[in-house]
């Protein structure tokens, strides 16, 4: 059966799952912007912002969760929005948890280097944007499929970074506080582009199941 048939029923999950996405964006804009901020001090009015693009999506999955408790028929399996919905909060959630790790960075890391891992996530996040958007709209195959092999390949890059990332780290620093701190850093960012990914291959099975 068509997406299209879906969409008359009822949009309010759609507005949810698209608000979601948009708060993983704001917080993945947020963390681009706090990179450089630790560095000059200017860090507690980003933070604000990502605690509380955080919190709105905790509301927004929380609002999903009720929906779905409260409606006969949905636009998309039930088992299909909550899963979707549950993934874009990790994203969110992840972010921020990274975000928190950057402020308690030992003295002198350069985090900058980091900079590249970071914009890469950001763009990962407006895909995620366009992806969950045109579950509303019926998208071409084609479309959903180019977006998802995008999200792949972030995932992919982040995975190559991450080793190479590791291996400078143990060949070259000596400083073991330096050390956890990178690793930890290192892994929480492949885990967002992790969750990126997840929520790629989530919408392209419903592509495919209602298609």
């Amino acid at each position: 059966m068509a997406l299209i048939s879906f969409f008359n029923r009822d949009t309010r999950f759609f507005d949810l799952l698209e608000h979601g996405a948009r708060e993983a964006l704001n917080g993945a804009t947020a963390m681009r912007k706090l990179v450089p901020a630790l560095g000059n001090g200017a860090t507690e009015t980003i933070l604000a912002d990502l605690s509380q693009s955080r919190r709105k999506h905790k509301q927004v999955a929380n609002e999903v969760t009720e929906a779905l408790t409260q409606v006969f028929m949905t636009p998309l399996d039930r088992e299909d929005i909550e899963t979707l919905s549950n993934s874009l909060y990790r994203i969110s959630k992840t972010i921020e948890k990274t975000g928190e790790r950057l402020t308690i960075c030992p003295p002198g890391a350069p985090l900058m280097k980091i900079q590249n891992e970071v914009e890469a996530i950001e763009r990962a996040c407006g895909v995620v944007v366009d992806l969950v958007g045109w579950l509303r709209r019926g998208p071409r195959l084609e479309n959903v499929r180019d977006a998802h092999e995008q999200l792949q390949s972030v995932e992919g890059d982040a995975d190559k970074q991450l080793l190479d990332h590791l291996r400078a780290l143990y060949s070259t620093e000596q400083d073991a506080r330096l050390i956890i701190f990178w690793k930890d850093l290192y892994d929480l960012l492949e885990k967002i582009t992790d969750r990126c990914r997840d929520v790629g291959n989530i919408v392209f099975r419903i592509i495919l199941k209602n298609s």
